[in-house]
């Protein structure tokens, strides 16, 4: 087990593992769970005025609120790990690996519901805040519960773990995923192609503020990233979203940058299959597809930011048929080098919320370096950003811009906001699997570093703290990990997962930051140096909790979905 000569402490030895631990985890949940039914009918009854739930009073009440998302999110995670487990016992690979996370996680989450759960740094979602007398939280303290709060997550688990994940440091999970044999090949190809073409250059990339090389998308292409869950009748390859999750985390971890790239074409590709009209899927999606058009997503306003139900800018339609759009967009990702924008623009000027809105396939001529937007009736000008820079950011203003009448998706008005609904799914799922990624390089370079760095005659990873950042890094990602494949399932499976969605992008972009965070304090003053790529990790791990809905836009719509 140790590398360097250094003993691992006694206790990293005994890791402590529970006996019948999955029983004991599985009598843990229904009490979870109960709580949490509690929890939304306490909440329910706080925030409804004459019988409906009140808009006015859930602001009011939105921190417990919001505390409320978080423990059902947190109780979610139980029950996905729970048959995570299962599973593995089933075909007999439920190892000490596994064994340790369940329990590590089961102990932690556990104690965290009780005592307080991070929604950030400085704000802590706590059963009192949705309404719970101390008699409904003595609920939850069942001789399981107690049992795995007080000897789930010890110190001696902690380091047993990251004994473990010395010996298996190759492997992308720490731990046995759970996926089937082909997500697992998928995985392992996409890993490689990571490992020796994105991990190489993407800290130069970074530092540079460089676009991703055009190689790297037409190879990308080839391997059918842009078509991924395009059905194979419209060019694509016609996988699972699952298929998709395991993509994007594995490109992210080699850069979030690169396994961003297809979220546009996901995003595009969505509101076609969704929206569009027959004519405009045979059009647009093979073209797609094959990354023949890169496409950008064009919906975010300067004065409007989550608000889309505000947009100013606005459609109107000419004598001949077609459109003219004029106003301002910003945070527009990949603006300059992409040929096709899915633009949302008011064409109703007797509206002021989101039932005017419609969606446009807006075509636009790639820009060059030197002149990025070379279409008529468009301008724009780069955003210089912290991290997430491989495609550039853009505020973009339109005067007069043309677009073609047919270009209307779906051909009907006032549309565009439920065809963006629909692709909030997806798009949540693949920004929760990035998260992962990004996690799962946090946790992969602040342990070798760990094992590298010599303080005090022997490595970092010996220090107990030290191990238990790892340790707490491997068994959260894990738990994002799980809560983002179940969502990838039920969408697979035609069922609506948007709570689950959100669930996991919450969770997975929290997961990601404390990683980050963790592993450049493991470096220590070098993790402050720009040479470093844990620096480049942070900056990119800060934005998870931003787009594709904030933190707290995406606790309030979970609450919402919740209280029904």
């Amino acid at each position: 087990m140790p590398h360097d000569g250094q003993e691992m402490p006694v206790a990293a030895m005994e890791s402590g593992i529970l006996p019948d631990l999955l029983s004991l985890t599985g009598a843990a949940v229904a009490p979870a769970e109960k709580l949490l039914e509690t929890a939304i009918a306490k909440m329910r009854e706080t925030v409804t005025v004459d019988g409906r739930i009140s808009g006015a009073a859930l602001e009011q009440n939105q921190h417990g609120a919001h505390a409320l998302a978080w423990l059902a999110t947190y109780v979610e995670s139980l029950r996905q790990m729970q048959k995570w487990a299962d599973d593995l016992n089933t075909a007999g690979r439920f190892g000490e690996m596994e064994q340790l996370i369940l329990q590590i996680g089961f102990g932690e989450y556990l104690w965290q519901i009780y005592g307080g759960i991070p929604m950030s740094q400085g704000e802590m979602a706590r059963l009192q805040d949705i309404g719970l007398s101390q008699d409904d939280q003595r609920g939850l303290m069942t001789d399981a519960v107690m049992t795995l709060c007080n000897q789930g997550n010890t110190q001696a688990a902690r380091m047993r773990l990251v004994a473990l994940m010395r010996d298996n440091a190759g492997h992308a999970t720490f731990g046995a995923s759970g996926l089937d044999e082909e997500l697992e090949m998928i995985r392992e190809q996409f890993r490689r192609y990571a490992e020796d073409r994105v991990v190489p250059n993407a800290h130069e990339w970074h530092l540079k503020d460089e676009l991703i090389p055009m190689d790297i998308i037409e190879e990308l292409a080839e391997m059918g990233v842009f078509g991924l869950t395009i059905p194979e009748e419209f060019g694509g390859l016609g996988l699972t979203k699952a298929a998709m999750v395991v993509v994007s985390e594995e490109l992210s971890r080699g850069y979030i940058g690169v396994g961003s790239l297809g979220t546009r074409s996901e995003i595009a590709a969505e509101l076609i299959l969704a929206g569009g009209t027959d004519a405009q899927k045979e059009e647009w999606l093979p073209k797609l597809a094959s990354a023949e058009i890169l496409p950008t997503a064009v919906f975010t306003e300067p004065n409007t930011g989550s608000d889309l139900g505000s947009l100013r800018t606005r459609a109107v339609k000419t004598e001949d048929g077609n459109w003219e759009i004029t106003g301002n967009k910003t945070w527009i990702t990949h603006a300059a080098r992409t040929h096709v924008m899915t633009l949302l623009a008011r064409t109703d000027p007797n509206t002021t919320d989101h039932k005017g809105l419609s969606m446009f396939l807006a075509e636009k001529t790639p820009g060059t370096d030197e002149n990025p937007f070379p279409t008529e009736g468009m301008t724009g000008g780069e955003i210089e950003v912290l991290g997430y820079r491989g495609m550039k950011e853009y505020e973009l203003g339109f005067d007069g811009f043309k677009v073609k009448g047919d270009n209307l998706l779906g051909g009907v008005e006032g549309q565009g906001f439920k065809q963006l609904m629909k692709t909030f799914e997806a798009a949540r799922i693949q920004t929760a699997a990035r998260a992962i990624g990004v996690a799962q390089n946090a946790l992969e370079v602040g342990m070798q570093y760990a094992e590298d760095r010599k303080q005090f005659g022997k490595s970092l990873i010996n220090f107990p703290r030290v191990a238990g950042k790892l340790a707490m890094m491997a068994v959260e990602i894990m738990v994002a990990r799980q809560l983002t494949y179940f969502s990838a399932w039920e969408k697979d499976h035609d069922q609506r997962c948007d709570l689950e969605a959100g669930m996991a992008k919450l969770l997975g972009a929290r997961v990601a930051w404390a990683s980050a965070d963790n592993a450049l304090q493991i470096h220590g003053g070098n993790g402050f140096a720009l040479e470093y790529q844990v620096s480049r990790i942070l900056c990119d791990a800060r934005i998870l909790n931003i787009f594709e809905g904030a933190a707290e836009i995406q606790a309030q719509v979970i609450a919402r979905r919740l209280l029904g």
